[in-house]
């Protein structure tokens, strides 16, 4: 229902149906995102030119091979990507899924610690692939929430 130049959502259905990006060597790109989105109970699906992960209730998270390859890799702070966060469950599952995604290849950029510049209980780490896309894996339960992991 449009309201004043605006969409108003009803019902359960989220905004974001999905989170496409595009990577200069799709392989190598499946061999680093593929652990990780597993390791998050994402399932896999092959196309043409792509590949998703997707989990119920959850955003589709799609990866395509460069048009136009040797124009990465993306340098964070320059207008375009600047990271994608994955919520988890405990800090063990921070540290876990960091680990995986060095064992994949990814370059860390920020070991996994407290963030308290952003709250007492914000606990991520941060990590990016050959083509400068940047990923966080946080923690960040609510105040009166007892600490996991």
């Amino acid at each position: 229902m449009r309201v004043r130049g605006s969409v108003r959502k009803t019902g359960s259905m989220p905004v974001f149906d999905h989170l496409g990006i595009s990577v200069e060597n799709l392989d190598r790109s499946i061999a680093q995102f593929g652990p990780i989105m597993a390791g998050l109970g994402f399932e896999r699906t092959d196309g043409d030119g792509s590949v998703s992960w997707y989990r119920e209730g959850e955003v589709e998270f799609i990866i395509f091979q460069a048009r136009e390859t040797g124009s990465g890799p993306h340098v964070h702070g320059r207008v375009g990507w600047q990271h994608l966060a994955f919520s988890v469950d405990s800090r063990d599952d921070v540290d876990g899924l960091h680990a995986a995604a060095v064992d994949a290849g990814w370059t860390v950029v920020r070991d996994p610690k407290l963030y308290p510049r952003f709250n007492d209980r914000y606990y991520a780490s941060f990590l990016e692939d050959e083509n400068g896309i940047r990923i966080e894996f946080v923690f960040n339960p609510p105040k009166d929430a007892a600490p996991a992991g």
